[in-house]
């Protein structure tokens, strides 16, 4: 099933007859092996690597999938879809990708959804574009159409970069933030709850939703002999994590992982402010999955602690998976969980 951004695409996929694509923030679907009914070849890079994972089983010689902030590899297209993403400070970022990767006079679609802010496109495309026309509204969604009129800057990631110092309890740290990855500008209440009530930690030690870096540099910070691995399943969050460890003289195995089910061997410790929305079913599901495996990549006598707001069911399962539920510590808005397996 496509997604209703897909499915517009689909729709006008006699835009790229015969064209070399690149699809860029590509969504859960199976678009790319779709277009190849029109296209020469196509390759997706997916900033999501949960989305990454759903497509990379149909790669062959005419559909090449990646994951990543860009292209391993050197190459330029006739055509460059562009998903509208959901962090609005991330489109810049992919407008600039995309013209490093068209060809000159090259095709740039923009889809997204009406709501998602697409919409301002027309004000936020850069003027190395011709100016865009929206060519189809269909699915809730808008379609926009621009051409690569003039070489775009190339790409440098540090230009990307939010660079902030940021007090937490274990002392200052500099915190690189790319466009797209979320972040105040300050500890926020859960994760300072959580680092201040941080336990006494050695070994191989998982930083999981690992974000900016900010718990694995206060964890490095504090123990600089840990042996560390931070997962994430965004590809500017993983970016920006290295990016902070290497700002504070720190180092760490950063890598993605869906849930963790890319992670190996076992860990004498899980810490996390589980990446998890408030309210949505599917997040609620995926969080007390994350307890049962997380319990199960735990050493025996393992230390598994994590921050939740403190409505979120986690107690019930915490309790089936580790026999018992130990709060160390609260306020008015989260929890601190501390489990021995």
């Amino acid at each position: 099933m496509l997604s209703n951004p897909s499915q517009l695409i689909i729709r006008n996929n006699h835009l790229v007859n015969g064209h070399s694509v690149l699809l860029l923030n590509h969504e859960d679907d199976l678009l790319a092996k779709e277009l190849l009914q029109n296209a020469e070849r196509v390759s997706a890079l997916a900033l999501d690597f949960h989305h990454f994972l759903a497509l990379k089983h149909q790669s062959n010689d005419k559909l090449k999938c990646f994951f990543g902030h860009q292209l391993p590899t050197d190459d330029s297209f006739d055509s460059v879809v562009v998903y509208f993403p959901k962090a609005k400070s991330l489109a810049p970022y992919l407008f600039n990708l995309a013209a490093s990767y068209l060809k000159p006079g090259g095709q740039l679609l923009v889809v997204g959804d009406n709501k998602g802010g697409v919409k301002s496109l027309p004000k936020i495309l850069p003027n190395y574009f011709s100016p865009s026309m929206k060519l189809d509204n269909a699915r809730h969604c808008l379609l926009f159409a621009a051409e690569l009129i003039e070489q775009a800057p190339a790409i440098e990631l540090t230009d990307w970069v939010n660079r902030y110092q940021l007090p937490t309890p274990q002392g200052e740290l500099t915190i690189c933030n790319l466009v797209g990855v979320f972040s105040e500008k300050k500890l926020d209440m859960g994760t300072e709850l959580l680092l201040e009530n941080l336990p006494e930690l050695s070994g191989r030690v998982l930083d999981f939703g690992c974000g900016a870096g900010v718990i694995a540099a206060c964890l490095l910070k504090d123990n600089p002999d840990l042996s560390l691995d931070c997962v994430d399943i965004n590809a500017m969050a993983l970016a920006s994590c290295e990016l902070t460890l290497a700002a504070n003289g720190l180092s760490a195995r950063v890598y993605p992982s869906d849930g963790l089910a890319q992670t190996e061997g076992n860990f004498d410790a899980v810490i996390s402010n589980p990446p998890f929305h408030d309210g949505l079913n599917a997040t609620t599901d995926i969080a007390l999955n994350f307890v049962r495996d997380s319990h199960a990549a735990l050493s025996s006598g393992g230390c598994w602690q994590i921050v939740a707001n403190r409505h979120l069911p986690y107690s019930d399962t915490i309790a089936a998976t580790f026999g018992q539920v130990c709060c160390t510590a609260e306020n008015n808005k989260f929890k601190v969980y501390r489990q021995i397996k």
